[in-house]
């Protein structure tokens, strides 16, 4: 199945028109909205030594502005939704004139008074390329389920993070476990077909959040680890991925809600199970080291690929390859989004650097 892309983007006013699936076309990219202070250290280095930034480039972040620019600049033919909160501020609007110069509809990106937008300080180090993060919940702490409106808006996916990070929507709330389980049923009752972004919690913490909320998603979308605590598996074994103990926490998750879709990523490949009894598998693009600038949102930009072969319908292969070489493109940048391309020109990029064999 060919892969394609775009064409012109209106404005941010009616976000952009494409082919109705079923009465309904688009994705609503919601929850996490926040400032990135992205630095490129020289290494990380020991409490009280210091090392050297090389570069500092502030852009937005969050699953909620990633997710939407990520499927902007892949060329989703589809509406694009921003939906979450950020502080009635200086961060907030450049969040907001940002998405729409990519022609992402902002009308439910709500300006919370008195507020501060939240923000992350990531730092990654050029020695290893990992990645270490300081985070400021700010106004993310006051999200409540009231602010996901879904009226009036006819899209098809809901894509939406992070839960560990977001004070009152960690919490119960009216008699749910958490405010994510009554965002993610709001969401199932408007007809949304949902995903859920998670964060690098502790692993019990993790588990506890988001394991109610899995009899309420349709697609997961994470990393080794990540499906590892949600099974309760150990998938990474002294930093190396154990691919065989990843399918059997892909089956285990999939038992424990009503997915109907679970992909797990890792740096040499990604798995993925149905609950129709598909299953793939694919290697990831060998990118050149050299090409390496940053890798914040590399996992965003593969998850972007993911919903965006979903939306079109590719097969499971197709998908894999996409979420690959958007997350491969995303690599070239300090910033969470700033080398993602059209979809057909990410997929190039992978084939001229080729790919690590399947796992």
């Amino acid at each position: 199945m060919t892969m394609t892309d775009a064409g012109g983007r209106p404005g941010a006013a009616s976000g952009r028109s494409g082919p109705s699936t079923v009465g309904r076309s688009g994705v609503i990219s919601a929850g996490s909205w926040l400032v990135d202070h992205n630095l490129a250290i020289d290494y990380w280095p020991e409490e009280e030594t210091l090392a050297e930034v090389r570069d500092h480039r502030p852009e937005g972040g969050g699953p909620g502005f990633n997710m939407s620019v990520d499927l902007a600049r892949l060329g989703l033919p589809a509406p694009i939704y921003a939906m979450g909160v950020v502080g009635d501020d200086a961060d907030g609007r450049f969040l907001a004139r940002t998405v729409e110069a990519e022609g992402i509809d902002t009308r439910r990106l709500i300006f919370r008074q008195g507020a501060e937008t939240s923000s992350t300080y990531a730092m990654s180090s050029i020695a290893t390329g990992r990645r270490t993060f300081f985070h400021s919940q700010a106004v993310h702490a006051l999200m409540t389920p009231d602010d996901f409106v879904f009226d009036d808006l006819p899209a098809r996916f809901f894509h939406v993070g992070l839960p560990g990070l977001h004070r009152t929507l960690d919490a119960p709330w009216h008699g749910e476990p958490s405010g994510w389980v009554a965002v993610l049923k709001a969401a199932g009752r408007a007809g949304l077909k949902r995903n859920l972004e998670l964060a690098a919690v502790e692993e019990t913490r993790l588990k506890a959040i988001v394991g109610p909320c899995l009899a309420h998603l349709d697609f997961l979308v994470v990393n080794d680890r990540e499906i590892g605590a949600l099974a309760g598996i150990r998938t990474v074994v002294e930093g190396n991925t154990d691919v065989a103990a990843c399918w059997r926490a892909l089956d285990a998750v999939l038992t424990l809600g009503s997915l109907e879709l679970a992909v797990a990523h890792f740096p040499k490949g990604a798995l993925v199970v149905t609950r129709d009894g598909r299953r793939a598998a694919k290697g990831s693009v060998a990118i050149p080291p050299q090409a390496i600038v940053g890798t914040n949102g590399a996992g965003d930009a593969f998850a972007a690929g993911i919903l965006y072969s979903l939306h079109l319908g590719h097969d499971l292969d197709h998908a894999l390859a996409l979420a690959h070489a958007s997350a491969a493109a995303s690599v070239r940048s300090i910033t969470t989004v700033g080398s993602v391309e059209p979809a057909a020109v990410c997929l190039a990029l992978a084939d001229s650097w080729g790919w690590r064999e399947n796992p």
